[in-house]
């Protein structure tokens, strides 16, 4: 195509879900709800670890930073998922969509490092434990939540940077309901085999590094708990890292889907399905796993919920 004869796109319009209006609305009304209850879940969560000095342990460190994550993971994407319900035109634009589509794999990478972490840190607890405070340093556990927040930002930062030089001059539908990489490549119409072969070398190595070194960190983790002779010590260490183990079952279970099952005439649909499980349920799902399979979690709950009780009481009879 001769330069000259480009219209360049300013705009695209994320296709999202082919549905009536009607079941649009119910739809806004079922993902605000969702959305509402991820960050209000996950804020719980936070503030629990930063009031609570019994949660002042390595281990809810890095779930306070978990929670953090999902909650920019997301907002990422259901915000604006939720006002292209509302809405006939569901347009982005260029700058915003190549925002949305870096804040999302950043979110994704912190997610992978930080699952890592956390079976690390499990398996000097559970196979260390004598040297465990001397292991999980304050100075080391701040060096590995901030290291996989940096590492997460600039690593993602390089092909952002060359996916905003990328020209777009032809069709700007993009069938999702966010800006994912591999539609939004599909509709440049300069050449984009630098930035895949980047991209789709990057991300698999991310991810599986990360699902390997915590497959090695739980195989150590389950052989250690199977050597302990009593049935009551076998449940207590297991019961330290089984809210962390389903979590990673259901990430690296969906994630995995998406990279191992081969790519048919469908893919965009399905993606869009999985995508939707991966990028909006499973940060749903994630504190009430911690909430509810850990006993301390909701020991410190129940705790704030009382104490906010009695002031409560104190201020009317007041």
């Amino acid at each position: 195509m001769r330069k000259d004869n480009w219209t360049l796109v300013t705009e695209f319009i994320l296709l999202g879900f082919p549905i009536g209006q009607k079941v649009e609305c119910l739809l806004f009304v079922i993902f605000l709800l969702l959305y509402l209850l991820t960050v209000g879940g996950n804020m719980v969560i936070i503030t629990l670890v930063k009031k609570n000095r019994q949660l002042h342990t390595p281990m809810y460190f890095f779930l306070a930073n978990f929670s953090i994550m999902e909650i920019w993971y997301v907002s990422s994407t259901v915000p604006k998922m939720l006002q292209n319900f509302l809405v006939s035109l569901k347009s982005i634009s260029v700058p915003g969509c190549i925002a949305q589509c870096y804040f999302f794999f950043v979110m994704g990478g912190i997610e992978n490092y930080l699952l890592a972490v956390m079976a690390y840190d499990r398996y000097v607890a559970i196979c260390n434990p004598l040297r465990y405070t001397t292991i999980m340093s304050q100075r080391l556990c701040g060096f590995l939540a901030t290291g996989s927040w940096v590492v997460s930002f600039l690593s993602s930062l390089l092909p952002i940077i060359y996916l905003s030089t990328l020209i777009f001059c032809g069709p700007n539908e993009i069938n999702h309901f966010f800006c994912d990489v591999s539609p939004l490549l599909k509709l440049s119409c300069t050449d984009t085999s630098l930035i895949k072969n980047y991209f789709f070398s990057l991300v698999p190595i991310v991810i599986f590094s990360c699902f390997i070194f915590t497959l090695v960190s739980y195989s150590n983790i389950i052989s250690t708990i199977l050597k302990i002779p009593s049935t009551s010590g076998r449940k207590k260490a297991f019961s330290t890292c089984g809210s962390h183990l389903i979590v990673v079952v259901i990430y690296y279970g969906t994630v995995m889907f998406m990279y191992v099952r081969p790519t048919s005439r469908d893919s965009f649909y399905l993606d869009k399905v999985v995508s939707l499980f991966y990028a909006v349920l499973t940060p749903l799902l994630n504190p009430f796993i911690y909430t509810l399979r850990n006993n301390e979690v909701k020991g410190a709950l129940r705790k704030a919920l009382n104490n906010a009780v009695i002031f409560k009481r104190n201020v009317v009879v007041s």
